[in-house]
């Protein structure tokens, strides 16, 4: 573990975080973490926490991270995809060479259902794009 801590924390929350600033600067040298605002990622609002009034230097590290947060998020989306593409390959083995008949009528409907949606929606947003070029 390092021994300086960062000046701001984020606690990441569903559409965005809670900013703090940390204080590691008091005479019982505890780590005091102060709220200072809550940013939504999806509209970009930074709102300051109670009273508070933002420094630039604030606004402009709590931009920083959440442009930062976007990118991870995005990252996360397409890696989500890749391995929901892995878990369809391995659903596939697992149909062809150990499923029972039990397991196979569970799960057949309910799999069937999904696979048609996705398709359906995919050839859908293709279409799209081809007539758009």
């Amino acid at each position: 573990m390092t021994s300086e801590l960062p000046e701001f924390y984020f606690r990441v929350k569903d559409n965005g975080a809670a900013v703090f600033r940390v204080d590691t600067e008091n005479r019982q040298r505890r780590i005091e973490m102060d709220q200072i605002a809550v940013v939504n990622i999806r509209n970009g609002e930074i709102k300051p926490h109670g009273d508070r009034t933002l420094s630039e230097d604030d606004l402009s590290h709590i931009r920083d991270w959440m442009e930062n947060r976007r990118d991870v998020l995005a990252h996360r989306d397409i890696d989500d995809i890749y391995r929901a593409v892995d878990h369809m390959n391995l659903t596939t083995q697992w149909v062809q060479s150990r499923a029972s008949d039990a397991q196979l009528e569970a799960v057949t409907d309910a799999l069937l259902l999904a696979m048609h949606d996705l398709r359906s929606t995919l050839v859908r947003k293709k279409a799209d794009r081809l007539l758009k070029d």
